[in-house]
């Protein structure tokens, strides 16, 4: 086994028991102990987990998997202001596909007044508070993820490459130069990376909170997106980056 799939697993199983011992994937990768201390120097130093006596534990910033309901309370006025400044990048007549984000979602509470709009999308409540509205809406399917009440899994996959759109409408739940964009868990980065294939431009919509910061599974690097909407400037050095990465920024 690769270094990269035994530190993948490693990751995996932090994010569920939140913590690892040193001697136990010693035994289970079948590799000296002072190889996992080496894997989980590496993992530390990607500010994934924090070593500890004999193990390391997870780092709560980027494993967190907060509930929709929760994500709904933070941020809420940046969310409105995000809405409002990516409405003029939608058009009638549009074909979307729409993540099962807070800030996707009010983005699309936005463009009621749009026509002929089709949206694709894996959220079910994006489903069930558009169901009378003028939008055509087309669901992914697949296995539901309680938490963000997101649609995931290989039939959600499916369907959606069924479709080519004009814009991906997506969110995440961390940004950095070096790493890319990122995700809290790998079911729904899955299904970012399908809706990121499958348009013609991506858009991200993204609170300044989210830069500089690490989760756990990356979704794709910035050259494939072409928008970034946020609620505040960002740094110079991220306008620099922007701009090398031709990225439009709108803030």
């Amino acid at each position: 086994m690769f270094g990269i799939e035994r530190r993948r697993k490693i990751m995996e199983q932090l994010t569920q028991d939140r913590k690892v011992y040193v001697a136990e994937l010693s035994k289970k990768f079948n590799v000296t102990e002072e190889t996992v201390r080496r894997d989980l120097e590496k993992l530390e130093q990607e500010n994934l987990l924090q070593r500890s006596y004999g193990g390391a534990v997870l780092n709560v910033g980027t494993s967190e998997d907060l509930s929709f309901i929760k994500r709904t309370s933070i941020h809420h006025a940046d969310k409105e202001l995000i809405a409002q400044k990516a409405e003029s990048l939608i058009n009638d007549g549009d074909t979307l596909m729409v993540d099962a984000s807070t800030t996707c979602l009010a983005l699309l509470r936005h463009l009621k007044t749009r026509n002929d709009l089709t949206i694709i999308t894996n959220s079910i409540l994006l489903v069930n508070e558009f169901v009378n509205s003028s939008f055509t809406v087309i669901s992914s399917g697949g296995t539901l993820r309680s938490r963000s009440y997101a649609l995931t899994g290989p039939a959600a996959t499916g369907i959606l490459e069924k479709y080519y759109v004009d814009l991906a409408l997506i969110s995440c739940k961390g940004l950095d130069r070096s790493r890319g964009i990122m995700e809290s868990n790998e079911p729904e980065s899955l299904i970012k990376q399908t809706m990121i294939r499958q348009a013609k431009k991506t858009i991200l919509l993204v609170d300044h909170s989210k830069f500089d910061k690490t989760a756990f599974t990356k979704t794709c690097d910035f050259t494939l997106i072409d928008y970034i909407v946020t609620n505040q400037e960002p740094s110079a050095e991220w306008l620099d980056f922007f701009n090398q990465e031709l990225i439009k920024i709108i803030y």
